[in-house]
Parts: structure tokens; sequence; C-alpha cells
């Protein structure tokens, strides 16, 4: 049906918007995330050794969260014009990734070199897999920077696509890999793979915007000097990181195959929390900078963002108690149940770290630091407990809810201490400001 006329000034208006631009990148983050829990489903039920490309993944993940940071760090020195404009800009993404793919080549070497000791940490059999965790974070760091390019030029509906095609891509040639008789290890190919993918797509609407860079320009500004200006985001990042997902690698150690296949699908089903709070965050990061740098409170953002978990956590939790065993088998199978009365106690204990996460980007948010010292702590010390803990999974699933009630005690008692008011905004922090809702979007996918 063809809209009267006298709106189509206006709905040109919003296609054209910022909130628009933002409600399609979130669009395509849900899309993501759909595409992701279809591949948990999918290779749940292709593969017997399930647990093994889970906790393949779950190394991948924490590897990952460089390059979670370094799109927010790109995006928003891109905004500020400091990797340069046009051809300047190009020449800087042209010496990274020289930098970037030398870089993977080299890691690419040491990790083969020392993939048996990698498969042992994991608790994998395949050791060509585990090699290949390391230079998919390389390459994953390339891909990221990309995107990060490509949201401070505004290019929101690339972004997008490279999200939704990443996991379209990994679950295809992952799924077929795996079905002609490639196993867990031609599942974790589709990776790497799909990040080579969206590369090349994301190298299109680059050079379009951006031109050629001329013979003999530099980058703009260097590599290294940009990745240690994040590396704060990295460390809480990659703290989050280690508590979300370093159970289903020890599980690979405390289990038999079976168990750690069906105790992986249960810690993903457990998990669903963490991802609403990484959409509260979006809302919580930059409405804090926003608070502070104007001398207003900012614990009710925190106290709202924290209610968003809560009415969130309620009906998953009544799920998780009363139809736990019906939830894993119509979504991983009759044959991964093995785990399933822990499913309640993981429950809650994801939902303490969806609070802790809130807590880590809140105190960020702040500009505090020190924190991480003692929620590194307690990341460093899961898993020596986790690999002493009970070989029942409801037993090891009361260890990993221990650990995340230290976390989260940690992390709030630093965050609700009061703060000095902070510095006035220099004009390139307000023009960040003005952005950042755009700029936090799609980071931790």
């Amino acid at each position: 049906m063809k809209l009267p006329r006298r709106f189509e000034p206006h709905v040109s208006r919003l296609r054209g918007s910022e909130t628009a631009k933002a409600a399609g990148l979130a669009g395509a983050m849900v899309a993501n995330n759909v595409i992701a829990l279809g591949s948990v489903i999918v290779f749940s039920r292709l593969l017997d050794d399930y647990g093994s490309l889970a906790a393949l993944v779950s190394y991948f993940l924490i590897l990952a969260v460089a390059g979670y940071a370094m799109q927010v760090a790109t995006a928003r020195e891109a905004v500020l014009g400091h990797l340069g404009v046009g051809t300047a800009l190009a020449a800087t993404i042209r010496t990274w990734t020289k930098s970037l793919l030398v870089f993977t080549a080299v890691m690419t070497v040491i990790s083969i070199l020392v993939r048996h000791p990698i498969a042992q940490a994991v608790g994998v059999k395949q050791e060509w897999a585990a090699a290949l965790g390391i230079p998919a974070g390389c390459l994953y760091l390339l891909l990221c920077i990309m995107r990060g390019v490509l949201q401070g030029l505004g290019d929101y509906r690339a972004v997008g696509i490279s999200l939704v095609g990443e996991q379209a891509t990994r679950l295809l040639i992952g799924g077929v890999l795996a079905a002609v008789g490639f196993g867990v290890t031609g599942a974790y190919i589709g990776t790497p793979l799909s990040f080579v993918a969206m590369m090349l797509y994301c190298a299109v609407p680059l050079r379009r915007r951006l031109g050629v860079a001329k013979p003999g320009e530099n980058a703009a500004l260097s590599l290294w000097l940009h990745v240690r200006r994040a590396w704060v985001p990295i460390a809480a990042l990659a703290v989050i990181a280690v508590l979300q997902n370093i159970d289903i690698i020890a599980a690979k150690h405390r289990f038999s195959t079976s168990l750690a296949s069906s105790y992986s699908a249960t810690a993903v089903a457990a998990k669903v929390l963490i991802w609403v709070a990484m959409g509260a965050g979006f809302y919580l990061v930059p409405e804090v900078a926003r608070r502070r740098a104007s001398g207003e409170d900012t614990r009710p953002v925190l106290a709202r963002a924290l209610a968003i978990i809560a009415v969130a956590a309620i009906p998953c939790l009544l799920i998780f108690a009363v139809a736990s065993r019906l939830l894993i088998r119509l979504a991983f199978g009759a044959n991964r149940l093995e785990a399933v009365n822990s499913l309640l106690i993981l429950g809650v204990a994801f939902t303490v770290l969806a609070a802790t996460y809130l807590a880590v980007q809140y105190l960020l948010a702040l500009k505090r630091t020190w924190f991480l010292l003692a929620i590194g702590l307690v990341a460093v010390a899961e898993p020596i407990f986790l690999l002493q803990a009970s070989r029942k999974p409801t037993g090891f699933a009361v260890v990993v809810l221990a650990v995340q009630l230290v976390g989260a005690l940690l992390a709030f008692g630093l965050a609700l201490r009061p703060e000095k008011p902070p510095p006035p905004l220099d004009p390139d922090e307000r023009k960040v400001r003005e952005v950042e809702p755009e700029l936090v979007g799609a980071t931790r996918v």
C-alpha cells in the first residue's frame, strides 16, 4: 500500500535519521544473534562431540574481546578525524591491514608450533582446530577495525550486513564441512573463513567512500598507539569474557565427552541474560557519561539498567525451574539432557554475571580502572576452582555461581563508591558524546 504523498517527506527524513540508522544496526544485531543461536542448535545436533566445539568457541570469544574494544575505539577516532580523512584514512587502513596481516601470519606459525599445548589447555583432541584460535582472533581484530571505520563514517548499513553475513557464512561453511565428515574441525573452520569473507565485503564500501590511498601516504595514527589507548576496555571485556566462557573449557577437563557436550548446551541456554545485559549496556554507557559530564547523579542509570535485567530474568528463571528438560530437549535434542539439572543454578549464576557486566560498563563510563585488578583476580581464580570442582554438573554449577557472586560483590562495591566531579569536556570529547549511542552498538555480538 502506497503512503499518501503528504507523509513522504516525513518518511524520507525518518529513513535518513540517526535514529533509523541505529535502529537498523540494532536489527542487524538481533538477526546476528538469532543466526548464532541457530548455529548452536545445528552444531549441537550435528556433532557427537559438541562440547569440543563449544570449548573452542569459548576460547575464541576470550581472544575476540580485543576486536570488540578496538571497534569502538576505531569508530571514535574516525569520527574525530584522528585517523585521517578521505585518502589519508584509506592510507591508515592500508598500513594497519598490512601490519595486522603480517602479525596474523607470525601468530599462525607460532600457534601451529604450540597446537598441542593449546589443545590440552582448551581440553580438546582437535589440535589443528585449536591452532586456528589465535589466527582467528587476529583476523577478527582486523575485521572489527574495518567495521569501526565504517561506523565512524556513518555507514551502518554496511556494518549491519557484515554482522549478519558473518554468522550466516560461519553457519553455512561450518555446517557443510561438519556434515561431509570434517567434524568439529570442519565446523570451527567456518569461523575464520567467515571473517575473511566479511573483510572482503567491508573493503568494498570503504574503497567507494574513501578512494585509493596515494603512494607513499602513511597512517595518520600508529596502530600500536591506537591499541594502547584502548587497553582499559580490552582488559575489562577480557575479564568478563573469561567469567562468561571459562566454565565450558573447564567442563571439558572435568566431564566425559558426552557430559561435557550436555553441559555446554545447558550453559549456552543459561547465558541468555548476558545478551540482555549487553543491550542494556548500549543505553548505560553514553547516559552515564553524559550525566557524569553534567555533574548529575549517575547511579539511577545503573539502577534502571539493572531493572531491565531483573524483569528479563524472572520469566527466564521460571522457565529454567519448571521446564528445563523440555527447553533443552527442544533446543538441543534428547541426547543433551545429562546436565539439565544444573540449568537453574547456571541461570542464576549468569544473571549475576549480567549484573556484573553492567557494573563494569558503569565503571568504564566513569573512567575508573582500579576495579580491573579486583575483578581480574576473580577471573584468574575461577578456572582454578572449577578444575577442582565436583564432577557432577550441579556441584560444578554451584562453584560457577559462587565465583560469580564474589565478582558481583566486588564490582558493585567499587561501582557504588562516591566519585569526584569530572573535568570539563574538551570539544573533541563533546563531539564523541553526541554520537556515542551509535558507536557503542554492534560491538559485542
